[in-house]
């Protein structure tokens, strides 16, 4: 600071000092009646670093009474001097005060002074909004923790108001299926290779723009495996893919076995990886390429494996008939199986639903205990050779067989049908599949449920009727395997028309 700068400080304090005391005998004696007031009231003023900002001192018979501005004990100005040092303070407009360039510094109480004997205050307050700012803890952007144990995220961010912490994962849900959780702290239980992924938190206060940071989380665990089919049919000649999807962190290594043997890359087996997806590649199988093969996984943290079978036995059966038959004693079922290697025969079991609290029907072959009676065959055929069910000895539950040779067609998809006669009206039957190849017989197909006709309207009859039966009765179906009327039928118009079909 100057000499003459000093001076000028020195004077102005003394000047100051001396008003506000009342020292100065001839000021006092000279003091108004009407004392002054202040035309402005005292305020909050919330600004942003780096902004400007005024503070009104406006003084109603101000008179010859001194003015000054002071921030706690230092004084900013007094009179028209400007006191402080700081180029930003500067007197405008009268006796306002103007702080450019705000910094955090800043903040605080602001009193403009009238000196006389009871010194008059205006005081205003600066707060300084400061945008949000991030303090990540812990330090760095990636975090790694073990299958299984538990982890905290946790991101602290300072700013004025106090911001708000909210967090998210990128590209996806938060693990517990919301889409943000707000707090400081975001604590993850049980951690699977689900909940890796980049997380990220927000700042933010309203001032300026929001502050985000990013944290990597890796989860560590051992080969988890997911096969696309565990049974893979394919003939000869063909070319076949068995797929293994291997997650794991660190990254598995994957080899491949048939029974106990590790395969190694040849010309005709190729093990190929794209990202998670493990494939091994099989070209111009041959009979000795069907067998059971598996995937074993295995990095630091464990090893697993999946069991895969590529065969070319036939696909499991699956049917195509209606649900409904349009015969009281008879029902034409057909099927169709999917197999590379021509079908040489078929069976056919079919059966009434059981009935009761304790029946059930089969699962798949889960539950189907087919048994061949020595004494006396569960068939029987009519002169056109086709079976015939509810003769005598046949017993409700038993399941009923026949065996049918495939008819050689030369596709891929291999269809067959055949009329069941000697069926019992408005009954529900269940029905299976199997089908033989020169590799052996496929795996029983799901149960198939149909239902015959009835004798009259007035007996129990199937609640669904099949497209057919009921464009014949003059009613428009949504479609033959599930029909739906279109618009309401009573049973009395129901009855009517099936009696009317019955005598036509």
């Amino acid at each position: 600071m100057s000499l003459q700068s000093k001076v000028i400080l020195a004077c102005a304090v003394f000047l100051l000092s001396e008003t506000l005391t009342g020292v100065d005998s001839g000021l006092m004696e000279a003091e108004p009646e009407v004392l002054p007031s202040f035309a402005t009231p005292g305020k909050t003023y919330r600004v942003t670093t780096k902004d400007t900002v005024v503070l009104p001192c406006e003084v109603n018979n101000v008179g010859h009474f001194l003015l000054a501005w002071k921030r706690g004990i230092a004084i900013l100005t007094a009179g028209s001097v400007k006191v402080s040092p700081d180029e930003r303070f500067r007197l405008v407009d009268g006796y306002n005060l103007e702080i450019r360039d705000v910094q955090t510094q800043d903040a605080g109480d602001y009193v403009c002074q009238v000196a006389t004997l009871q010194p008059l205050e205006l005081t205003h307050t600066v707060e300084i909004l400061v945008p949000p700012r991030i303090h990540q803890v812990p330090s760095g952007s990636q975090m790694e923790v073990k299958k299984g144990s538990s982890v905290t995220l946790e991101c602290r961010a300072a700013g004025n108001p106090v911001p708000t912490i909210t967090w998210t994962r990128k590209n996806n849900l938060l693990p517990s299926g919301e889409k943000s959780y707000e707090g400081a702290q975001l604590t993850l239980q049980h951690t699977s290779r689900h909940d890796a992924g980049a997380y990220q938190c927000t700042a933010s206060n309203g001032v300026g723009q929001p502050a985000t940071k990013e944290i990597q989380l890796n989860v560590q665990f051992p080969p988890e495996i997911d096969v696309e089919k565990s049974w893979v049919h394919t003939g000869e000649g063909n070319e076949a893919q068995l797929v293994c999807l291997v997650f794991a962190e660190p990254p598995a290594e994957v080899v491949w076995f048939k029974d106990t043997l590790r395969l190694a890359s040849t010309e005709r087996r190729i093990a190929e990886v794209r990202g998670s997806r493990n494939t091994l590649i099989i070209r111009k199988v041959q009979a000795s390429d069907f067998g059971n093969y598996s995937c074993l996984a295995d990095n630091i943290i464990g090893k697993t494996r999946q069991y895969l079978e590529l065969s070319g036995r036939p696909n499991p059966a699956k049917f195509r008939s209606h649900t409904i038959s349009r015969s009281r004693d008879s029902y034409n079922i057909s099927w169709e199986v999917e197999s590379f290697t021509p079908i040489e025969e078929f069976k056919l079991y079919f059966r009434k639903v059981p009935q009761g609290p304790n029946s059930q029907t089969s699962n798949g072959g889960g539950l189907f205990h087919y048994q061949h009676n020595n004494r006396r065959s569960q068939r029987r055929h009519d002169e056109d050779g086709q079976i015939l069910a509810g003769y005598p000895g046949h017993h409700r539950g038993d399941w009923n067989d026949v065996i049918l040779p495939a008819i050689p067609s030369g596709q891929y998809a291999q269809k067959m049908s055949y009329m069941i006669r000697g069926l019992e009206p408005a009954v529900q039957y269940e029905a299976m599949v199997q089908a033989k190849n020169r590799f052996g017989w496929n795996e029983m197909s799901e149960p198939f449920i149909f239902a015959t006709k009835g004798n009259g309207g007035l007996e129990s009859s199937p609640a669904v009727l099949s497209e057919p039966d009921v464009r014949d009765m003059g009613v428009k179906a949504y479609n033959g395997d599930a029909s739906i009327f279109s618009s309401p039928v009573t049973l009395q118009t129901l009855t009517a028309a099936l009696m009317l079909a019955r005598w036509l």
